[in-house]
This record gives structure tokens, C-alpha cells and sequence, in this order.
């Protein structure tokens, strides 16, 4: 299971004060933790909505020759705008990234997927597209699908890929969890090779008791096939729930990560 840390993302008020500010020990101190706590890579977002998109720009160089200067687990560059998304790559200097995210509309797919190809980043692939996340199955995977043959032509492998099925809170549609998983099911037996990922904590949006509820899915989502997700990795009954079902899911060889885990 690969953990992506939520934390460095702008739209959290003290993080955008970190980013706005350029406070760099807060930053670097964000980073570390959740390197410490588990994750495999760091989730790096700096659109504060404030400013320009040079602006964003000249953050994220900031922030990602900020980070690594001092944390070693590779870094996931979160943008909706390819350049920002470029500029941040290209501040990795060659170091391990993850793209976050193109979606099936041909405009990204023509600009993102070459960035994964050229800085042999990994690349999330969103179920949607220019209209918008669908609300069926078989139009979530036809997205992924338009997703992988630009992967095809660019010559980027599935393997490097993490679809992404996307998750509407559950308050809102009742019957969404189980699209999402679903789609998962669908997404593993239609691209061989591909991942999958998901921002977990959407699903509880709305509702108490989120965290139980997030612990909740993300056992129902390995068990569907999801290989990695974007969580808070300091949730020490998140991260239980990922060893718990690894080890129930067969995962975890004499489950010993499990063991691991709990001795710890």
C-alpha cells in the first residue's frame, strides 16, 4: 500500500500562511513528519487562490527545493495547472515524483502525460473528464480509458499509473461508496499492470465520526484492489486500518508488517 501524506496542502489555513509566508522550518517540519509516520510520498499543494499563476509557480519551487533539502521521501506535485506541475518536476531534479493528476480531457492529456514521461514520474489518472466526475461505473472506467491510450501514444507504462476512481461524499449520494469500489474492481481488470488510488477522506464529508467511517472504507477499498491513498499518515487508526487489512487481504506475507506494527 503506498501512503501519500495529505498535510502540505494550501487550502488548510495554517499551510497556506507556511506557503504565503515562506516559513520553512514549518514546512520542512510538516514534511518530516509525515515521512516519519509512514508515508511513501509527500503530497506537495500550493494553490492558496491568492495571486497569480506565477505566483503558484515560484511556490512550488520554493516548497519542493525546501522539502528536500532536508526529507528524502519523494514528493507528489499536486496541481491543476500543467506549468505549475512542470515547474515543480523540474525543481526534483531528476529525484522520485508522482503527478497529481490529469484527468481524460485532451488539452491535459497532450501537456501532463509527456511530463510523466520525460521526468519518469508516476502519473494519477482521474475517472473524469471534461464534464465532470460521472456517476456511473462503466463512465468512470470509459474515462480511465481515454486516460491510458494517451498513456499508450506517449509511450508511458501502466505500471507507472495510479487510477484514480473518485470518491462523492456519501452524505450527499448514499450510493457513491459503492461506485467507488466498484470502479476499482473495474479499473484493475480493464488496465493490467495500472494502480489504483483515492483520496480517502472525501467519503465522510459531512458526517461525525469521519475518521471512523474513512478506517471503515479504506478496509473495503483494499479489499476492492486500491494500491495506495491520500491520507493523513499521523492517524494512527488510519494507518492500523491499512496493516489490518493488508494482512486479512493476504498482502502481508505471515503478516508480519502487522506484527510490526503492533509491537511498535
Amino acid at each position: 500500500m503506498i501512503i501519500i501524506g495529505e498535510k502540505i496542502n494550501a487550502t488548510i489555513s495554517r499551510v497556506k500562511t507556511i506557503i504565503q509566508e515562506r516559513r520553512s522550518a514549518e514546512l520542512i517540519e510538516l514534511a518530516r513528519t509525515q515521512s516519519e509516520s509512514g508515508s511513501d510520498y509527500v503530497d506537495v499543494n500550493v494553490g492558496t487562490g491568492v495571486g497569480s499563476r506565477e505566483d503558484e509557480i515560484e511556490s512550488i519551487q520554493w516548497a519542493v527545493e525546501t522539502i528536500q533539502q532536508a526529507v528524502e521521501t519523494p514528493l507528489c506535485i499536486d496541481s491543476a495547472d500543467p506549468r505549475v506541475l512542470e515547474a515543480g518536476l523540474e525543481a526534483r531534479g531528476g529525484k522520485a515524483s508522482m503527478i497529481n493528476s490529469t484527468k481524460a480531457e485532451e488539452d491535459q492529456l497532450e501537456v501532463i502525460v509527456p511530463l510523466a514521461k520525460h521526468y519518469q514520474a508516476l502519473l494519477v489518472g482521474l475517472a473524469m473528464d471534461e464534464s465532470g466526475i460521472p456517476k456511473t461505473v462503466d463512465d468512470r472506467v470509459r474515462a480511465c480509458g481515454k486516460i491510458a491510450a494517451a498513456c499508450e501514444r506517449y509511450g508511458v507504462n501502466m505500471g507507472g499509473v495510479l487510477f484514480d476512481p473518485l470518491v462523492i461524499p456519501v452524505s450527499t449520494d448514499v450510493t457513491q461508496g459503492m461506485v467507488t469500489l466498484e470502479t476499482i474492481r473495474r479499473v484493475k481488470e480493464a488496465f493490467p499492470g495500472a494502480r489504483t488510488v483515492m483520496g480517502l477522506s472525501n467519503v465522510s464529508y459531512g458526517l461525525p465520526e469521519r475518521a471512523r467511517i474513512n478506517a471503515a472504507f479504506l478496509h473495503m477499498a483494499i479489499a476492492a484492489g486500491l494500491d495506495a491513498a491520500l491520507v493523513d499518515p499521523m492517524n494512527a487508526e488510519l494507518m492500523a486500518a491499512v496493516k489490518t487489512a493488508e494482512a486479512l487481504v493476504g498482502k502481508d506475507r505471515h503478516c508480519r508488517k502487522f506484527i510490526r506494527a503492533f509491537r511498535k
